[in-house]
């Protein structure tokens, strides 16, 4: 009997410590940073058409310390089981001027980012579905905020805006 005791309590603290593991790795990826995969041509130059693995904090826009030119992940407002990156460039109150399809007309419009809302561009203006095509976005979509490449290895490092 002693032997399934100590065997029982083995398990135990296995379970116990992939528990404690589990819970360390939802604390980090869901309130801390994260790690996506982020590929397209709507932000070229900036990112790589082909993908890039960036790390992205989720502490910053919790506290309303993301502003213009930074550039965040976005829960869709089209589709919300996608997350779009996007450069911010107007905050609430913010007066917007913009081209609403550049390769068809000229004619600039101008819009006021109303409460609680962003802007948000590619910055591949020519291949980008944004805030151009739906509007200024609901500041609670946002997911994080881009600090690190991890990959390709030539863009290494803290990520430049």
């Amino acid at each position: 009997m002693s032997a399934w005791k100590s065997i029982a309590k083995e398990a135990f603290t296995q379970t116990c410590l992939v528990a404690k593991f589990l819970g360390f790795l939802h604390l980090t990826n869901n309130y801390l940073f994260s790690p996506t995969l982020v590929y397209g041509p709507s932000m070229l130059p900036t990112l790589n058409l082909t993908g890039d693995v960036l790390l992205v904090e989720h502490v910053s826009h919790r506290f309303q310390k993301v502003g213009p030119g930074d550039v965040v992940l976005v829960r869709s407002p089209l589709d919300p089981t996608k997350m779009v990156t996007k450069r911010i460039v107007g905050m609430e109150g913010d007066q917007i001027n913009f081209l609403p399809d550049p390769s068809i007309t000229d004619i600039c419009r101008t819009i006021m980012v109303p409460k609680g809302h962003i802007w948000i561009q590619g910055d591949n203006t020519h291949a980008s579905c944004d805030s151009r095509h739906y509007g200024p976005v609901p500041y609670g979509l946002v997911q994080g905020k881009l600090f690190f490449r991890v990959w390709p290895p030539s863009g290494f490092g803290s990520f430049d805006q």
